[in-house]
């Protein structure tokens, strides 16, 4: 039987490994289904969804100019019926308008939490007080004002060094 991309057939895994297994198609022929191709949420461990053994659905994704087979498991499945194929909804935020820096407060935080951020002086908690363009903000500032720090040392460093004294 010549095989083609996209036929769906019956197989039987015959080997595992950490990056995938092997499934016998019938033939004597064999293809490799990776990890990535198992299932259609993440997989950690492949022995957590296969076996050998175990009687597979698989469909041919790719054949390689050495006649190497990739299968997948996931797309000779039917489509999920998840939020993939249903219309997105979103919850509205519950406070949306903006803030300044002066408004935000620290709140306790334990040691292991990592406490309050500075930026510029300005306490921030990581929790997610201040919106993302404020933090973004705050610690540009913050990185170029250290970067001018960093340069300005480094020219008064290097001018000393060049002189020689006699």
């Amino acid at each position: 039987m010549e095989y083609s991309v996209g036929d769906v057939l019956d197989g039987k895994v015959t080997g595992i490994t950490k990056f995938g297994a092997f499934v016998s198609i019938g033939e004597g022929r064999s293809g490799l289904v990776h990890i990535s191709e198992i299932a259609n949420t993440f997989v950690r461990e492949v022995r957590e969804h296969l076996t050998e053994g175990q009687e597979v659905r698989v469909k041919i994704i790719g054949i390689d100019e050495a006649g190497r087979i990739n299968l997948s498991i996931k797309k000779a499945l039917p489509p999920p019926e998840t939020a993939q194929n249903a219309p997105r909804t979103y919850a509205p935020r519950e406070n949306t308008e903006r803030r300044g820096p002066a408004e935000y407060t620290p709140r306790p935080q334990s040691a292991r939490s990592g406490g309050p951020r500075e930026f510029n002086g300005a306490a921030y908690t990581q929790s997610g007080d201040a919106d993302f363009e404020d933090k973004l903000k705050n610690f540009m500032q913050d990185s170029n004002s250290r970067m001018a720090d960093l340069k300005l040392s480094d020219r008064k460093g290097s001018s000393r060094r060049g002189r020689q004294r006699g």
